[in-house]
């Protein structure tokens, strides 16, 4: 399924994201040289082994784009028995991310700081994961940027075969044309069924954390809309 989804982007894809890389803070910078060894992942040509990263065997999600990590430590932290992989371009978030999880001595989160389209085709074995987080991706708003929103046919494919069959895609928006957006994309792609009976969106799972963001949002009436996919 890979070789199918790899031969369906162009050589030189238009990217998702403007890498904007940002003040780093002294901390952020510390924390990244003194803690990549060891939580860090170098991208490659080889197919990841989970089983050697995490020096044991366990189910395992990737966060794509995952900010400044809240999530994924939250995540992580609360389910110490799950392995956890996070992408991000913007290291700013890595050596944010990275002071947090050496903080609370967690040893089930691995960091890829790199594009996330090339680590899937590159570094993650075809049906591999349990679940798949893409959590508030830039929405581009603005029509003339909507083709580099990530969420396309091409990505959606991609993802699906590096999912387990059962494992699912979560995506996560605050902009409802985003969400109206992400939906008729995966509505339309067989090899997924939505977990709303609706075909729109679903309840928050209890798994995803609220952000600071999204608390806020919640206060000024911002909405939020979770979709869940389940790879068939």
């Amino acid at each position: 399924m890979s070789e199918d989804n790899n031969q369906s982007f162009p050589k030189r894809a238009i990217r998702s994201f403007v890498l904007r890389e940002g003040r780093m803070t002294d901390s952020q910078k510390n924390a990244i040289t003194d803690n990549w060894p060891s939580y860090g992942l170098d991208p490659g040509t080889e197919t990841l082994d989970f089983e050697k990263t995490f020096q044991r065997q366990a189910p395992t999600f990737l966060e794509i784009g995952f900010g400044m990590g809240g999530s994924l430590v939250a995540m992580a932290e609360a389910a110490p028995e799950n392995n956890y992989i996070g992408i991000e371009v913007h290291r700013p978030g890595v050596g944010r991310l990275l002071q947090d999880v050496k903080e609370k001595q967690l040893t089930n989160i691995k960091v890829y700081n790199h594009d996330a389209v090339e680590i899937l085709k590159q570094n993650i074995a075809d049906e591999s994961l349990e679940g798949v987080f893409l959590f508030f991706p830039d929405p581009w708003p603005k029509a003339k940027h909507h083709k580099r929103r990530i969420v396309q046919p091409a990505f959606a494919a991609l993802v699906a075969s590096k999912l387990k069959p059962g494992g699912f895609f979560h995506m996560a928006t605050d902009w409802e044309h985003y969400a109206e957006s992400m939906l008729e994309v995966m509505n339309a792609m067989p090899m997924y069924t939505n977990q709303s009976s609706e075909g729109g969106a679903v309840e928050k799972p209890d798994y995803r954390p609220l952000t600071k963001f999204e608390l806020r949002g919640k206060r000024l009436g911002h909405g939020i809309w979770d979709l869940v996919f389940v790879r068939n």
